[in-house]
């Protein structure tokens, strides 16, 4: 599993575990000490950058869970190069290599953002057209169309489109809608909306996430083979202010303040979620946004969330940014 330090990975490794599998994580470590809470048990761990794998790293194993990428959109629009570098080169090669390897099964953690400019009307299936909008996306859009180019009798490359995640992970991401807007509202009393509130965002908790992957793992080979999966489901399909009014239900005493000063957001989607659930029966999303939401205020107060560690420590572009600063990582992202 790449990037098991990482949000995502971080909740779904012990779920793999539980499910019986042996799981050996990838990391290069950019987040490994962004830890919010107890202590967290990363496994086995290959401490490697994800641009220096090579075939013989990847030998022996079934399946490759790829989630390790520079994920999310202010960095990669301020940094698109390396944001391809990384998210898009480098994922490909993984994936490459991982075929050269006798790997069989491929896992690409992919995103509903490749639908980003869709308009946000009519739900959009594993069908639509992809519309990204941001080098992020871009480079999702990419690794999808290079998998497919894999494909073959004996290596079998899926990927999951998650919808925007949420909820709490010991390595905290402040800086994902619903995370951030209660992270705000606890700190400051303001759930702070910057677009104009229209937009559509589908969600999906890390934990149902996770779901999906065990679920993409485990099933035949023909259900998920060179095949695309929406991972949420269609009742979290939820406007930004809508979000914001679940969060204002969830802290005490905050109030939704919808400045409209970033204009309309042009990504904006609804997501249709069918195809997962008829295809893979064993992802059984159970996480609504408010119950997330509920979870996040209350481990937030319980382990004590400060405004340093909301605006630095667990927000991407910011704890990167720290460690260039401090000299520890070069301008293309590798540690010195």
């Amino acid at each position: 599993m790449t990037g098991h330090q990482g949000y995502l990975g971080t909740v779904m490794l012990p779920i793999l575990q539980e499910a019986g599998h042996v799981v050996v994580g990838l990391d290069t470590g950019y987040f490994a000490d962004c830890v919010l809470g107890p202590e967290v048990n990363d496994g086995q761990t290959m401490r490697k950058d994800l641009r220096d794998i090579q075939v013989a790293d990847l030998e022996g194993f079934d399946a490759v869970i790829h989630l390790a990428a520079l994920s999310n959109d202010p960095l990669g629009n301020l940094a698109p190069e390396i944001t391809f570098e990384i998210n898009h080169a480098a994922s490909s090669h993984l994936a490459a290599a991982a075929r050269t390897a006798g790997v069989k099964r491929f896992l690409y953690s992919s995103t509903c953002s490749v639908y980003g400019a869709s308009g946000g009307g009519a739900l959009v299936d594993e069908q639509a057209p992809l519309a990204p909008i941001t080098p992020y996306a871009i480079s999702k859009v990419r690794v999808e169309a290079d998998l497919h180019d894999l494909a073959d009798d004996t290596f079998s490359p899926v990927s999951l489109r998650n919808a925007t995640a949420f909820g709490f992970s010991p390595r905290l991401r402040a800086d994902i809608v619903v995370n951030n807007l209660v992270g705000f509202a606890m700190l400051t009393g303001e759930v702070l909306v910057l677009s104009d509130g229209t937009p559509w965002r589908p969600l999906v908790h890390a934990r149902d996430v996770a779901c999906a992957f065990l679920a993409a793992l485990e099933a035949p080979r023909a259900a998920i083979h060179d095949q695309a999966f929406n991972v949420g489901s269609a009742s979290e399909n939820l406007r930004v202010s809508e979000i914001a009014e679940i969060v204002s239900d969830t802290v005490p005493g905050s109030r939704v303040n919808i400045t409209g000063e970033a204009g309309s957001d042009p990504r904006s989607y609804r997501v249709d979620f069918a195809k997962i659930t008829e295809t893979l029966p064993a992802y059984q999303p159970s996480w609504s946004t408010a119950a997330g939401a509920a979870e996040l205020y209350e481990a937030y107060q319980q382990y004590g969330l400060d405004r340093t560690g909301f605006d630095q420590r667990f927000t991407r572009l910011a704890h990167l940014n720290i460690l260039q600063q401090a000299g520890r990582l070069d301008g293309h992202l590798r540690w010195l």
